[in-house]
């Protein structure tokens, strides 16, 4: 679907593609040959795909790459076999990358610029930064010639359209987690504007760089590409740009209950290569209502985490108030220096006079709550080091210490459940992980979310009730006045049977040189409960995922390849005879 062709010789490869065998072939174009044929075109301009073939045929790296036959054959509008078919995808793909590189950077950084979180008590409909990156994302599809559909404010809908009814949905998303701006400092001191991208080395500072602004670019110029080419399509593509997927994930469905859903799903919103399960996800919230300090010495008066349920901070700080400041603070300075050197050392607290304040810190390294082990949770330490100081270091009890009891009590440092007596595993999905993550306090209560990821091997309703039991015998134990709430979707495994998913991992695994295998992961996705829904990316599973953290970040080279993958792989799935 992909190749600049004219009328004739598009129909031709079209043909070609759907009467081949069905099953994908590895493209004869390794990671090293594809670095140097965008080394040799570093410095040459390209106009379009043909006169970009022409070139490369003529030089040394298409030459080392042995395409030659490949670029004869489509030059010549010949029938390509399907091992032809996957170079000539990857060479667009290439092409691509060559070609709009620069741009598609600048688009990200034009996205990231406009910030899209959610406020509380405004819709994000209603928002006008919501209808501010609309109306961006709209120039961008007009300026590309593409199909845009602003639903409601809540989809936007970005379509190329193919020659049958058959569509395949390219899930991303246009919101992003909030962000605690004084903790955007790298450790040499750098401050960071969290909306504005920041290039230092390679990489691309800014919230939505790694989720998931930079999948709205890549998809939207890979449809680009394809339709200033005329190339043909057996089936259309519709990106989908959800409002609310880091909040109340309303917005898909909404969508859904006014438009048909697609047969084919992909999120380009996880990990690569192909991720066929997800974890269920939900949150244990626990709800504390505020009461006045009892008894004698310093009183916690403030406490801060993270700001969305599924986002682990790097700081948590929390503020007292006391007669003595000075003697208070250095107490809590020697507690919380024997308290880290306790429990691994990988994480600072500091505790300093503020005014007539003491603010106690815990810094420790923020995360995605779905892989609550890539971060050092300074709220669940936090948490415990409140409890583990209460008797030690006159407190008054109220809310807070109530909120720091349950934490240290239930689920301490150990994000696998074992405190709790909950955890579970599944051989591919992995363990159940369990994160004290966002902190909520007004004049009325302090809430304290744990955010959950389940595997298969226990059902919602079964985990819910497991956890529930527990916590009730603890709090008729206890007797802390708090109120739970509980929520848990089912988790996702996907069958991984299809041409159009041997496709996808084939042209992942090739391009990253990974192993060719389907994965699994802890994050949900908007195509969880949708029907043939996978991840593609954008995310290598080697390396730490950057979204939702403090800092996040994604490197100009990972998102360049990312932008020639994506291009590939909807010539080849737009292109296969059946899916």
């Amino acid at each position: 679907m992909y190749f600049p062709l004219k009328q004739l010789a598009a129909a031709t490869l079209l043909a070609a593609g759907l009467s081949a065998v069905a099953s994908p072939a590895f493209a004869n174009i390794t990671a090293d040959q594809s670095a140097a044929i965008l080394k040799s075109f570093s410095e040459t301009p390209v106009t379009d795909f043909r006169s970009f073939l022409g070139t490369l045929a003529k030089g040394e790296p298409g030459k080392s790459a042995d395409v030659g036959p490949a670029i004869t054959a489509f030059l010549d509008n010949k029938a390509l076999s399907v091992d032809q078919q996957d170079e000539i995808n990857r060479l667009l793909g290439i092409y691509t990358r060559v070609k709009y590189g620069k741009a598609a950077l600048e688009s990200l950084r034009e996205l990231v610029e406009i910030p899209t979180f959610n406020v509380d008590g405004l819709p994000q409909y209603k928002n006008p930064e919501f209808l501010k990156i609309a109306d961006k994302i709209q120039a961008l599809a007009k300026s590309f010639n593409l199909n845009f559909r602003n639903v409601d404010n809540r989809v936007y809908e970005i379509s190329l359209e193919g020659s049958s009814d058959e569509v395949v949905g390219i899930h991303a998303h246009a919101d992003v987690v909030p962000v605690t701006p004084e903790n955007w400092v790298l450790k040499d001191g750098t401050k960071l504007d969290p909306f504005k991208v920041t290039l230092i080395g390679d990489r691309m500072y800014g919230r939505g760089t790694e989720d998931d602004k930079n999948a709205i670019v890549v998809a939207m110029y890979a449809m680009k590409v394809i339709k200033e080419e005329k190339l043909p399509l057996a089936r259309t593509f519709k990106l989908l740009v959800d409002t609310t997927e880091e909040t109340a994930g309303d917005a898909i469905p909404y969508y859904f209950e006014r438009n048909p859903t697609p047969q084919y799903n992909l999120a380009l919103d996880g990990g690569y290569p192909v991720v066929i399960a997800e974890k269920g996800s939900g949150t244990v919230m626990a709800t504390f209502p505020v009461r006045k300090g009892e008894g004698t010495g310093a009183e916690i008066i403030a406490l801060t985490g993270g700001k969305a349920t599924n986002q682990i901070p790097s700081v948590s700080v929390a503020t007292l108030i006391s007669e003595k400041p000075a003697e208070l603070a250095a107490s809590l300075q020697q507690a919380g220096d024997d308290y880290a050197k306790r429990n691994g050392g990988n994480f600072q607290v500091s505790s300093k006079v503020d005014g007539k304040d003491v603010k106690l810190t815990v810094t420790g390294v923020s995360a995605h709550s779905s892989e609550p082990e890539s971060g050092v949770n300074p709220v669940a330490r936090m948490l415990e080091l409140i409890h583990s100081v209460d008797g030690k270091i006159a407190l008054k009890h109220n809310h807070i210490t109530d909120a720091a009891k349950y934490a240290a009590d239930n689920w301490g440092l150990d994000y696998l459940g074992g405190k709790l007596g909950v955890g579970y595993s599944d051989d591919f999905m992995g363990p159940l992980t369990t994160s004290p993550t966002f902190v909520g306090l007004d004049d009325k209560a302090l809430k304290l979310a744990v955010n959950l990821r389940a595997p298969k091997g226990k059902t919602p309703e079964a985990l819910k009730a497991q956890i529930e039991q527990k916590l009730n015998v603890w709090d008729q134990q206890a007797k802390v006045k708090v109120n739970f709430t509980y929520s848990l979707d089912a988790p996702m495994y996907r069958n991984p049977e299809g041409e159009w998913v041997k496709a996808l991992l084939a042209v992942a695994t090739e391009n990253l040189g990974m192993q060719h295998k389907f994965g699994t992961s802890a994050g949900a996705t908007s195509v969880h409960d949708l029907p043939n829904g996978v991840q593609f990316g954008l995310a290598r599973p080697e390396e730490k995922y950057t979204g939702h953290t403090d800092g996040e970040f994604k490197t100009v080279s990972q998102f360049l390849l990312d932008l020639q993958i994506v291009t590939e792989m909807m010539g080849r799935v737009g292109q296969l005879p059946k899916l």
